[in-house]
């Protein structure tokens, strides 16, 4: 007897039933339908490839862009007993042959591949020996010039279906406007595509556009309020720390995340949070994926993000469970002006582009048509130091670069370079006051990282370096020579990036190849960081309409819990006053009833105001039992 999609949910996930519209979803997959899936942030996007692929025989390919994403799903399925893997960077062709076999003869239910990665004809090759149940694409607005994330390689997942005819495939994405949407289905050549779209509909989200010049003691004031678990998105390392130090002293339970942690102090923060030991986390935007906790009651930006998309998924993780939620927003002019820096700051021209790209392969000595297939260790701020680059601006190119398959990236960050004291604190002073010549370098050390006594830190000798004025080769040797003295134990990770370059060395030729697709997608981004400022400073629109709109979506229904419909409800009950205060002025005395008739309101507000003004001595009731001024 064949297994049913609800008893697989309730098998694997320990779910009873689906949300709308998951069920169709499947079912449409099951029939070899194509299907396009526009589910907002928490509309369970994964559910709707990985439970009809476990009802279907053989491995899904799931086409995702980031590898961090990649892994965490690959995780996730292997925790439920789910035989899942991907291709890890740097595998040795015999490596993916015995990966690929392993696929075939060992029941592997999905392969997760890069784009990138498709492009390889060898990895085509492989693919063609597999029995594939479907194509599920994943973020399938990376496919348009269009979307929040463009992506050229993903034009060339069509491939798939040249390589196994008569695969259906399932492009998913939960931030899509209807430009995007004829894009996925005419890039991927989608046929008689089934179209799911969830409205991004949240009417028990309440947006809230605040401006705020004291931002901590707005967050008192909101926690002393709100009980709830919380979300607190800063855009700096440093500060989701400092954030969370300043809750703990003022005793709201809070804990921080941040790619900069380990996997092991990641693991703790995620789960004092999810078990609301610490129901507030404070957190950069690498806290999102995997994230499935329906009692978030509020999640605030402390800080601007850089567009609508970013927003509504960040904002979308409050009030899974239906109960009345917060999107809180704080913004001041001194923020805007700093955000519009910011992107003027990361986002190049294409001059820029050219420049960088052609330092890369001056950097490496790779000569003018000469492609090596090798891994090059690679530190973005020295190279940025050496050619006079702003790092931001070096890391943005780098991605681009990369999106259009010039080059491969592979970031180490996870594996960067660690210290931990092992001598006391008084032992290192100590050692300090006898070794004038380590004293300075120790002290840039304790003052650049904390927790260096308690625990592995990662650390960046080229930032030592700096601060030291000293190369990073000394670093390195002085951090060695305190560890031969037993002062600390150093860990030595020589790089936090590998480049691989694809393509011949062409310098200009190669960007000017990709010269329409690179400037449209940086006037994309400037044209998505104007259309949230456009939002935040819209103050006579309903929140929820103009996101609404933005998506394509018409709706002329206030949500009438955002800022600015409260501000127009606060307005009204203001005029109500005034207007009472303006009729028994002309009219001199006046019963309710009557006052009903020359204002257009509700009997009931107009009572309460009554009410009010008595209270407010502004008016008196007289001995025929009518409303005057007084």
């Amino acid at each position: 007897m064949m297994i049913s999609a609800k008893e697989i949910i309730q098998e694997y996930w320990n779910f009873s039933s689906f949300r709308e519209p998951q069920e169709e979803i499947i079912n449409a997959v099951l029939e070899k339908k194509d299907v396009i899936a526009l589910l907002p942030t928490g509309g369970g996007k994964s559910i709707c490839f990985q439970v009809p692929a476990l009802l279907k025989d053989g491995v899904c390919i799931v086409i995702s862009p980031l590898i961090a994403l990649m892994q965490d799903q690959v995780e996730n399925l292997n925790k439920r007993h789910i035989k899942a893997t991907t291709i890890k960077s740097g595998s040795s062709q015999n490596e993916i042959i015995t990966l690929f076999d392993n696929i075939k003869f060992g029941n592997f239910k999905f392969l997760y591949i890069s784009p990138e990665r498709l492009q390889s004809t060898f990895i085509q090759q492989k693919i063609q020996e597999l029995t594939v149940s479907f194509v599920a694409i994943d973020e399938a607005h990376c496919i348009s010039e269009w979307g929040s994330d463009f992506r050229p390689s993903y034009r060339n997942i069509k491939i798939l279906k040249e390589l196994i005819p008569g695969v259906n495939f399932i492009a998913l994405t939960a931030t899509a406007n209807n430009i995007v949407l004829k894009d996925i289905a005419e890039n991927l050549e989608l046929e008689n595509t089934q179209l799911f779209r969830k409205s991004f509909q949240r009417e028990n989200l309440a947006y809230q556009v605040f401006t705020v010049e004291d931002k901590l003691l707005k967050l008192e004031q909101i926690f002393t309020k709100t009980k709830k678990p919380a979300i607190i998105y800063v855009t700096s390392r440093k500060r989701t720390e400092e954030i969370s130090n300043f809750l703990n002293a003022k005793n709201y339970k809070s804990s921080f995340y941040h790619a900069g942690l380990s996997a092991k102090e990641k693991q703790l923060s995620f789960d004092n949070w999810m078990t609301e030991k610490t129901p507030i986390i404070v957190s950069t935007n690498a806290f999102g994926m995997g994230i499935d906790k329906p009692n978030v009651g509020i999640v605030v930006h402390f800080d601007l993000p850089f567009s609508i998309e970013n927003y509504i998924q960040e904002s979308g993780r409050a009030g899974r469970n239906g109960n009345k939620s917060f999107a809180v927003l704080f913004k001041n002019e001194n923020d805007i002006a700093i955000y519009k820096k910011q992107i003027k700051k990361a986002l190049p021209n294409i001059a820029e582009v050219k420049e960088v790209h052609r330092q890369l392969y001056q950097y490496f000595r790779i000569a003018k048509g000469e492609i090596i297939d090798k891994y090059y260790s690679f530190n973005l701020l020295k190279f940025s130091k050496i050619y006079n680059f702003t790092a931001v601006k070096v890391d943005a190119i780098l991605k681009i670069l990369s999106n259009n398959g010039i080059l491969e990236l592979t970031n180490t960050y996870n594996q960067k370079s660690t210290v931990l004291f092992t001598a006391s604190s008084k032992n290192v002073v100590l050692y300090a006051i006898n070794n004038i010549y380590n004293k300075n370098f120790i002290d840039s050390l304790l003052r650049t990282y904390s927790g260096l006594f308690k625990q592995e830190v990662k650390v960046d000798e080229f930032l030592l370096a700096k601060k030291n004025n000293i190369t990073s080769r000394q670093v390195i040797a002085n951090l060695e020579q305190l560890e031969k003295e037993n002062i600390l134990t150093y860990k030595s990770v020589k790089t936090d990036t590998e480049i691989r370059f694809l393509v011949p060395r062409e310098d200009d030729l190669t960007i000017n190849k990709y010269s329409r697709e690179i400037v449209q997608f940086l006037k994309q981004k400037e044209k998505k960081s104007d259309d949230f400022l456009l939002y935040i400073q819209n103050n006579s629109m309903c929140r929820n309409t103009q996101i609404l709109d933005y998506f394509d979506e018409k709706s002329t229904k206030n949500c009438g819990i955002c800022d600015v419909c409260l501000s127009k409800k606060s307005s009204k009950k203001i005029a109500i006053s005034l207007e009472i205060l303006a009729i028994l002025k002309q009219k001199n005395a006046l019963t309710s009833q009557e006052i009903n008739q020359h204002i257009k309101a509700n009997e009931k507000d107009i009572l309460i105001h009554l009410r009010v003004l008595l209270s407010e001595d502004k008016i008196q009731i007289n001995h025929q039992n009518k409303y005057q001024l007084k």
